[in-house]
């Protein structure tokens, strides 16, 4: 089934078929948790546990889409997962109150030192943590910092295109837009990327 048949099956009770349509759209919500973390929350938040929580929510209050494309679909995910964004931050931010507040009392630290509203924040185009200092080479993580530099749309077609490897068609049917509109987030984004990154180490880029 397309993307859109997939989206009125599981509107009419196909858990099977709302299993597989949720499938369609890991990598997207895991881009998007990825840009909305902040590389310090990510070390006590795993993007991915942010969207196994996104997709529970989802399969619970499905009822509640009013939605029937799969653009629509993809907005109203993207909004659950937003919300689980913003709670993780909060409850971080919590924590790291009450910790400044111990350091405080204890004769240390600085209460400035917290900013709630930098805690969501684009990906950084490099990583300082031991883990991405080992892999900073490799094209697909540098593929994916660059990626959080672009327009979202943007972004999410050339995911589908150059990652997933996915033709014009589907990713047309996955994003819900016309051919004209996929091509032309695909042609922008790319002369975007070419700004950002160095196409000589970039498979997904050259030609």
């Amino acid at each position: 089934m397309s993307t859109a048949q997939l989206v009125i099956a599981s509107k009419e009770g196909d858990n099977e078929a709302f299993g597989r349509l949720l499938e369609q759209y890991r990598g997207y919500l895991l881009m998007l948790a990825h840009r909305y973390l902040s590389e310090p929350l990510r070390r006590r938040v795993d993007p991915a546990d942010i969207v196994q929580l996104t997709f529970l929510e989802a399969k619970r209050d499905l009822n509640g889409f009013r939605g029937a494309t799969p653009a629509e679909f993809a907005g109203w995910l993207r909004g659950i997962l937003k919300n689980n964004v913003a709670t993780a931050v909060t409850r971080h931010v919590t924590t790291q109150k009450r910790s400044i507040k111990r350091e405080v009392n204890a004769g240390g630290g600085n209460q400035n030192d917290t900013n709630p509203g930098g805690w969501i924040q684009q990906l950084p185009g490099s990583t300082t943590s031991p883990s991405g200092v080992a892999i900073r080479g490799e094209a697909v993580v540098a593929l994916m910092a660059a990626l959080h530099e672009l327009p979202e749309t943007q972004a999410e077609a050339i995911r589908l295109r150059y990652m997933e490897g996915l033709p014009l068609a589907d990713i047309v049917d996955r994003m819900g837009k016309s051919d004209t509109a996929v091509a032309g987030l695909l042609k922008r984004g790319l002369q975007k990327l070419r700004t950002i990154m160095d196409t000589q180490r970039s498979p997904w880029l050259s030609g």
